[in-house]
């Protein structure tokens, strides 16, 4: 298990640590960060769409409808349901 938090960098904005094994939406709201929208925190709404632009995540499960696979691929996921690997850099979208 990891000691050390990840490091999340939003482009045009701030920085926040994500520990191992948390999201990273809910990592920014308990670090008092709003860089990136909170809607239901659930992968559904997509109100908190991202891209990242450095960095490996893995995700968890959300609304196809909202992030297609294709998208996906290109690095568009759901911040509610990211859970970084490494240091992430993020685009709010």
């Amino acid at each position: 298990m990891r000691l050390e938090p990840y490091q999340i960098r939003i482009l045009g904005g701030g920085q926040f640590a994500c520990p191992e094994g948390e999201r990273v939406l809910i990592a920014m709201e308990q670090f008092g960060a709003s860089d990136i929208g909170v809607g239901c925190r659930g992968g559904g709404c997509g109100f908190c769409l991202v891209r990242v632009v450095e960095g490996e995540y893995r995700t968890g499960k959300m609304s196809t409808a909202k992030v297609s696979v294709a998208d996906q691929a290109k690095g568009y996921a759901l911040a509610c349901r990211i859970y970084p690997m490494n240091d992430l850099v993020i685009e709010v979208l």
